[in-house]
């Protein structure tokens, strides 16, 4: 079965850290491009994170710019999503994605949820004050 199963999302206080980890079954990551997107309560998915499929390029929101850091282990087939200085903001659902053929992380990032290849359950992260 091929899929995608995020996990590291919990309760953690404002400036605080936490390390989600997103382990692939059934494919190999290092053919696709991957991504962390994010749903906050009542809003649409957005894409924060991005790492283009050779795996020498990343993007960032602006809102994450600097504090967060997608990476990816092709021996584990595992994709990480370090976040640091965690602030109320952050508060939501996290996914993480993958997609063939795209060119550039950013252009996956702005794809919406529905252009995905795979799409995995989510791992919720609230960060309290």
């Amino acid at each position: 079965q091929e899929e995608l199963v995020e996990s590291g999302g919990g309760l953690v206080q404002v400036g605080g850290s936490l390390r989600l980890s997103c382990v692939a079954s059934g494919f190999s990551l290092k053919n696709y491009a991957v991504g962390w997107f994010r749903q906050a309560p009542g809003e649409e998915p957005e894409g924060i994170a991005c790492l283009n499929i050779r795996g020498d390029k990343t993007y960032y929101t602006n809102f994450v710019q600097g504090r967060f850091t997608i990476s990816r282990d092709s021996a584990k087939n595992t994709v990480f999503l370090q976040m640091n200085s965690l602030d109320s903001v952050d508060t939501a659902v996290y996914y993480c994605a993958a997609l063939g053929g795209i060119s550039t992380p950013e252009a996956m990032c702005l794809i919406g949820r529905m252009g995905m290849d795979y799409w995995g359950k989510g791992t919720p992260v609230t960060v309290s004050s």
